[in-house]
């Protein structure tokens, strides 16, 4: 099986590691991740964890920009955990993201998961190129990790997100401020575009878009844009 190289030729690399924390109750699937995403120059593991409470407890004393969480441990699950480690480096102004490890069986702890902040969703038993590709992407933040996976996955929630709650309500009311490009670009997000393939379809410059997908968050109050697609699945913009 062949690694691919990080990044595409030409892409700026971060000039230190991405740093990538994994937490898992089984310490032979911790394991192989690790050798994984070691074995790659950009990447290094700088912390594990077994459950999600260690997990909250690792992750206020080490550094990582990517946290990939497994959603069912005992104890504090990986749900919790990923919304107590984003709102603590939220008080502390600091940025991390989490990849919610999952399986199509668990819909609503997908569900919860994206509701609780997770940026992307990988499939457990996904090759080991799709699973470094993910902790890049998700580190960039230029694209819905895996959109394939992700779509599938809101397309088997979706009548849970359509539930009538007042965040859906804020939300709806948030998608009513968008401008008429600005919506037109959210569609595209929703559709897993990323900036260069949306700056292609409309014919903008790159910096535009990466300007209006900006708004777009500001305006809709979504962290990222596995949020905005959320969002877009709420209010009815992208429909099954």
């Amino acid at each position: 099986m062949t690694i691919p190289s990080p990044g595409a030729p030409g892409e700026t690399e971060p000039a230190a590691p991405i740093r990538v924390a994994l937490v898992d109750d089984q310490q032979l699937v911790r394991g192989g991740f690790k050798m994984l995403i070691n074995s790659q120059p950009d990447l290094m593991v700088t912390a594990e964890a077994g459950n999600g409470a260690e997990a909250v407890r690792v992750l206020s004393q080490a550094a990582a920009d990517v946290v990939l969480m497994d959603v069912r441990m005992p104890g504090m699950d990986g749900i919790e955990a990923t919304a107590r480690i984003l709102a603590e480096a939220g008080s502390q102004g600091t940025e991390i993201k989490v990849v919610v490890l999952t399986t199509f069986d668990l819909d609503e702890y997908a569900l919860s998961a994206i509701r609780a902040g997770a940026s992307g969703f990988l499939l457990k038993d996904a090759p080991p190129e799709e699973l470094l590709e993910a902790i890049r992407t998700v580190y960039r933040g230029d694209a819905v990790i895996a959109p394939s996976t992700t779509r599938r996955l809101l397309d088997h929630v979706a009548p849970m997100l359509r539930e009538p709650t007042p965040e859906v309500s804020r939300h709806a009311a948030s998608v009513e401020t968008l401008t008429p490009r600005e919506r037109e670009v959210f569609a595209l997000i929703a559709g897993g575009l990323s900036n260069p393939e949306i700056a292609a379809k409309l014919f903008l410059s790159e910096a535009t878009v990466k300007t209006h997908v900006g708004h777009i968050l500001a305006k809709l109050g979504a962290r990222d844009r596995v949020q905005a697609v959320v969002i877009a699945y709420e209010t009815g913009i992208v429909t099954p």
